[in-house]
């Protein structure tokens, strides 16, 4: 995004006390939807709630409970989860702050997480962010986006018909489950980008024009974009499994081994992607100069064979009166014979030093 846009969003911060409610970003979404996914290996429930009041009593519950919010319009959904999961203000200010950049930090009784989550919008050739932010606590996860509509829905159906071991794992797991799918879902953009790339370098060859760059500098700015998005990435997993927080159990730990190599695998196809854009600039600039001296090269040729050509026509065209050739019958064709001979000799040379 652009910087001066960065500096609108936090100018509405400007003078106010850390820890002070303000929704900073694009409001996505005026409906708040609060759904709730509550499970262990025998039980599950799955409901979308009226108020956020319904989700307070699962706090205490020994089964793990899953709470998402879609929308962020609301100030005062978020105090009170906040006062209810008994959250640090820096954590719910960081939340209304779609601005973030992706972290995680460790509040002792929870860990916070901001994430990233990207779409691709194929028309606009573009890639749309959305801020998502996780609460991991003792037996609870709360995931906060901007709006309604994600990449977990994958998660909730394993969830529902108890596929796979996540039914049966701790909290920490379903964690991990959620960022792993945004990180999966890295690869299907970068699979969109890919494909982008290749359309150009073919339009490249075949027929640059001002906006095939216009193109090359806007994938450019998203692949930037996309970098800043996953490298901090690498250091919020790398955090998570670092960790002493009890609440990352040493059974999760090797799953975000795993996810924290899709994300440096994400990374480095990321800067692949950014040198092959570099370097498809460098090859618009060398095929419009060889488009130019391949015009320059047919222009010289043209102009070095009528230059004889120029010399012979100038020597006869001087209107002298005493020159013998004017008055020959055949002179004005034979002048014209010897001309086009001295061009066919001239092309005749060019071919055999291969100029042509």
């Amino acid at each position: 995004m652009p910087n001066n846009r960065q500096i609108k969003k936090h100018s509405k911060k400007a003078g106010l006390p850390p820890g002070t409610l303000v929704h900073i970003g694009e409001k996505k979404t005026e409906q708040i939807r609060i759904t709730l996914i509550d499970y262990n290996e025998g039980n599950f429930q799955e409901r979308v709630v009226e108020t956020i009041e319904e989700c307070f009593p699962f706090k205490e519950t020994p089964t793990v409970t899953w709470i998402n919010i879609d929308g962020l319009s609301s100030v005062e959904i978020i105090e009170k989860i906040g006062k209810n999961f008994e959250l640090h203000p820096l954590i719910l200010e960081d939340i209304l702050n779609t601005g973030q950049r992706p972290k995680c930090e460790d509040y002792e009784k929870c860990l916070f997480m901001v994430l990233k989550m990207l779409r691709y919008n194929g028309e606009s050739s573009s890639i749309q962010p959305e801020q998502v932010s996780l609460v991991l606590g003792q037996n609870f996860v709360i995931s906060f986006q901007e709006e309604v509509g994600d990449v977990f829905e994958q998660i909730r159906d394993r969830i529902r018909n108890a596929k796979g071991r996540i039914r049966k794992m701790s909290v920490d797991y379903l964690a991990y489950t959620l960022i792993d799918a945004i990180v999966d879902n890295y690869f299907l953009i970068l699979e969109k980008m890919g494909e982008q790339i290749e359309s150009m370098e073919e339009e490249l060859i075949a027929k640059p024009s001002d906006k095939t760059v216009r193109r090359i500098h806007a994938l450019k700015r998203e692949l930037i974009f996309l970098r800043k998005s996953v490298w901090p990435l690498r250091e919020l997993i790398n955090g998570m499994e670092k960790t002493e927080s009890s609440l990352i159990s040493d059974s999760t730990a090797p799953y975000l081994r795993d996810v924290y190599d899709h994300t440096i695998q994400v990374i480095d196809t990321v800067e692949s992607f950014r040198d092959m854009v570099s370097g498809m600039l460098d090859i618009y600039l060398s095929s419009i100069s060889n488009r130019m001296n391949a015009v320059m090269k047919v222009l010289t040729i043209i102009a070095t064979i009528f230059i004889p050509l120029t010399f012979i026509a100038g020597i006869y065209g001087m209107n002298f009166k005493f020159m013998p050739e004017l008055e020959w019958k055949w002179g004005y064709f034979i002048v014209l014979i010897i001309m086009a001979a001295v061009a066919a000799v001239m092309l005749i040379y060019f071919k055999r030093k291969k100029w042509l």
